[in-house]
């Protein structure tokens, strides 16, 4: 299988978040483990929005959060990424 990405420049005005369509993502943790279950679109927007935080023009600290209220799925565990280097 062969996915082509494109990733969003960073730009003075922040992150661009990319969502494909009909993803489906859902975060829970149990004791000590932390679950990231998703769709292939999920999956995809995940790998994007990494790639987009991974570029040298982003500086340390920015971050993307997740949770129910905006992109993962309902009773998910918040979820937040963090460049820290």
């Amino acid at each position: 299988m062969k996915v082509n990405l494109e990733i969003p420049p960073y730009t003075e005005e922040g992150l661009t978040v990319h969502w494909e369509h009909d993803f489906t993502i859902e975060v829970n943790s149990i004791e000590a483990v932390t679950y990231i279950r998703a769709n292939k679109a999920g999956l995809v927007s995940l790998a994007i929005q990494l790639l987009t935080l991974a570029q040298d023009e982003v500086s340390k600290g920015k971050h993307i959060h997740y949770d129910s209220n905006n992109s993962l799925e309902d009773g998910s565990t918040e979820l937040i990424i963090e460049k820290i280097g």
